[in-house]
């Protein structure tokens, strides 16, 4: 499908192609309740699955994603559970433009760690680190990207927060049209 098999785009989910309403509070809640039970990953899970029930897409979400998967392949990086992701993207319609959605799951440590940069960069290992590129809203996609040596563009990010924590993006965008003109 891709016009150009040699280069990648690697984007966080959350707030940059889907806006959620995962409720981080009731999260924490229910971690709290369920630790010394050693269930927290699963009750995550479920929270994470529940917030992304009636997901919307970002603005131009469809039409990028359509002119960027001629360009280059695309993955999804989230730290959250594989399941809740798949089903969020399915449900938004946008599952198919993904070559792999790798989720907590796939990754040794979660971002901000470059672990799950590296997993996706394994699976090219012909391409040059210089041919990817990731999309995220949040410092931890920033360091993560930094630390793989990914050039990393923020997409309605917080410069000051991502300055305060050692992150530089290449770029940052206010909406995901303006990615066409970087990727």
């Amino acid at each position: 499908m891709c016009r150009h098999v040699d280069k990648g785009i690697i984007f966080d989910m959350d707030n940059t192609l889907l806006k959620s309403r995962i409720d981080f509070a009731e999260m924490k809640r229910a971690i709290f309740r369920l630790l010394i039970e050693h269930e927290m990953w699963a009750t995550v899970a479920a929270v994470e699955k529940e917030g992304m029930h009636g997901a919307v897409l970002e603005k131009d979400a469809v039409e990028v994603l359509d002119e960027l998967r001629q360009r280059c392949r695309l993955y999804i990086l989230t730290n959250n559970a594989r399941a809740a992701a798949r089903e969020a993207l399915q449900e938004t319609g946008i599952a198919h433009y993904f070559a792999e959605i790798v989720a907590r799951e796939q990754m040794a440590e979660l971002k901000p760690s470059p672990s799950g940069v590296h997993y996706i960069l394994r699976r090219h290992p012909e391409w040059p680190v210089s041919a990817w590129t990731m999309v995220g809203d949040s410092w931890i996609d920033g360091k993560a990207a930094q630390d793989a040596a990914v050039r990393f563009l923020a997409y309605q990010g917080k410069p000051h927060e991502m300055k305060k924590r050692g992150v530089y993006p290449a770029a940052t965008v206010s909406g995901l049209r303006e990615l066409l003109a970087f990727c």
